[in-house]
């Protein structure tokens, strides 16, 4: 059926958490209501990617983009748009830049956020329903996986991804094409597919919202996988807080087996292969292959040594390929275009794209697709438009929390693999947060350290004792005991750690905290030295005052308190209560005068 009009609607996490699902429904509502339900179809797509400007409906042929919808605005889109044929200027997205011509933005390619990106990852994210085989289907959807089986043999395969050049996007960057030519020739009648989806870093959802957006390319990536290593079964490890995501695969699943694309004798070509759902429990530690295959087993998702590697010796010790979810979703375009394809984007030794999960203190914040070599700079100002309410940048954690922390002298370091090791930190999965001048980097520190002191599964001594003692220093420096030796014990724990941590949670361990000291000694020393916390993170350190000069008396900053510990009369100068004093700055916050001082 020909529609004049389609509207898409964000139906990612994020925005069905902000009543996306309440704004679909209002709309296919208000189509009927007003009589045009023929002209227009109403589709819920993955997530947009510009999770900042949620929930997010767009329209086309006239690629209105409308942002932060609310489910009462339907009526109105509905009335104008589809009836009238005009947009609705109030819900456009406008640009914060100034620039006239980009005011009142409607294509997507004229919003800063999106004119620095190049979907390969994200390709149908936010364009088609993932609910809809067919839709993935006419986006070339298992033309991929028809190629593999009747126009390509197993080596013609892994050429492919090794002229594409593409590396593990799990966080090693690890060459696929190897991983797969490995237990491609390793003996053996069985062998599996098992994809990572086991997504734990905060403030990460790269991989979730992917399968969320488009599943069909995970089990297409899957199933090519099968036919040229030589495996039955495959296997989606994926956290069980994740239903949205479990929820579509689901679907998928059981639409690909319906349409013959997945089961016995796929496309009638003698091949068989199935995939079945597993859920993970959300350890952390489980994001380590060897870790998640154990798990898988169902036994305690504990890492073992390697090698043997997975390739060889994986899944009850049949040779395995794992994959995360991102490299898969690379899969069916590099077999469909071809590896030259991927291998144009990017730098010389990393090619294609990176998907960032953009978070932190940038007025942007949302899913970031970019070319490999694309700088910090060009990510964090460009696409994420600045440091929130006119701060300044501080530093940015790429890896999550076996990332590094950058300061600002390396932001115009290019993003690949290599750069990023060099400067301290690491690629890893992508998150990727950023700091402003409030955030305290002994707290971020101690922060991300506590985070692995939980999410260590104990099996090695160096990660079990090392993440401890090194949490107990970084509190200790925070309560302003700290001493100048400290430091020294920190980078020696933390070395020790990486070297002999078993796997990669305890050998990464320690990157946010070699990174800061290396980066930001100096606010280590202002800890240690001189008893204080610039940001005010560390309470310990800090002490709150009024400036009997500069305070009006406008009590503000007493009813603001949440302590109460503020009194005086009115238009006469204030004065704070110390035992009482929670520390917890609000009433710096809210002065209006500077009258109230951070000591």
């Amino acid at each position: 059926m020909a529609y004049n009009h389609y509207i898409l609607t964000c139906g990612g996490t994020a925005c069905e958490s902000n009543k996306g699902d309440d704004i679909y429904r209002a709309l296919i509502a208000e189509a009927e209501r007003q009589g045009v339900k023929g002209q227009v179809q109403i589709v819920k797509t993955g997530c947009f990617g510009f999770c900042e400007k949620g929930p997010i409906v767009k329209v086309l042929p006239e690629e209105s983009f409308y942002v932060e919808v609310k489910p009462e605005d339907a009526a109105e889109i509905i009335a104008e748009q589809i009836v009238k044929g005009r947009e609705v200027p109030r819900l456009l997205y406008r640009s914060p830049s100034g620039d006239t011509e980009k005011k009142a933005a409607t294509a997507v390619e004229n919003i800063e956020f999106y004119q620095k990106q190049f979907r390969v990852v994200l390709r149908n994210c936010g364009v088609i329903n993932p609910e809809n085989i067919e839709e993935y289907i006419a986006r070339d959807g298992y033309m991929g996986l028809e190629k593999a089986l009747f126009q390509m043999s197993p080596e013609d395969v892994i050429n492919e991804l090794k002229i594409s050049g593409l590396r593990g996007r799990g966080g090693a960057g690890f060459p696929t094409h190897i991983k797969w030519e490995s237990s491609r020739t390793a003996p053996g009648d069985v062998k599996y597919v098992v994809c990572n989806a086991d997504e734990g870093d905060p403030g990460a959802y790269m991989d979730r919202s992917t399968i969320e957006g488009d599943p069909h390319s995970i089990i297409e990536a899957m199933t090519i996988c099968g036919k040229t290593i030589g495996s039955n079964q495959g296997y989606i490890y994926i956290r069980a807080e994740y239903p949205l995501a479990v929820h579509r695969l689901e679907i998928a699943l059981a639409q690909a087996k319906d349409y013959g694309l997945l089961g016995k004798n796929i496309l009638d070509s003698g091949f068989d292969f199935d995939i079945e759902i597993r859920l993970g429990a959300g350890a952390f530690v489980c994001g380590e292959e060897t870790a998640l295959l154990r798990s898988l087993e169902g036994q305690r998702g504990m890492p073992t040594p390697k090698p043997p590697f997975p390739a060889f010796a994986g899944l009850w010790g049949k040779p395995t390929v794992i994959n995360n979810v991102e490299t898969l979703a690379n899969i069916p375009v590099i077999i469909t275009k071809g590896g030259e394809f991927l291998a144009r984007l990017g730098t010389e030794k990393s090619k294609g794209t990176k998907v960032f999960a953009l978070t932190g203190k940038v007025q942007n914040s949302g899913l970031v697709e970019v070319p490999m070599g694309t700088t910090l700079r060009e990510i964090i100002f460009d696409i994420g438009g600045g440091i929130k309410n006119g701060r300044k940048f501080k530093g940015v954690q790429s890896g999550g929390p076996s990332g590094g922390i950058l300061a600002d002298k390396v932001l115009d370091t290019p993003i690949d693999y290599e750069s990023l090791t060099a400067n301290g930190s690491m690629m890893g999965s992508g998150g990727m947060i950023v700091m402003d001048e409030d955030d305290c980097v002994v707290d971020v520190a101690r922060f991300y350290m506590d985070f692995c002191v939980d999410e260590s599964c104990g099996k090695c001594s160096p990660c079990r004792i090392g993440t401890t003692q090194i949490l107990s220093i970084l509190e200790k420096i925070a309560r302003g005991n700290g001493e100048e030796s400290d430091l020294e014990k920190l980078e020696a724990i933390s070395k020790a750690m990486s070297k002999a941590s078993l796997c990669a949670l305890g050998q990464t361990a320690p990157n946010p905290v070699l990174s800061t000291i290396k980066n930001f000694r100096e606010e280590y020393l202002e800890h240690i030295r001189d008893h204080k916390c610039r940001s005010g993170k560390c309470k310990n350190l800090v002490r709150y005052e009024i400036d009997q000069e500069k305070c009006v008396g406008c009590g503000q900053c007493a009813r603001k308190c949440p302590a109460e510990c503020i009194t005086g009369e009115k238009k006469k100068p204030h004065a704070i209560d110390q035992l009482k004093c929670l520390k917890c700055g609000e009433c710096f916050k809210n002065c209006k005068f500077d009258a109230v001082k951070r000591a």
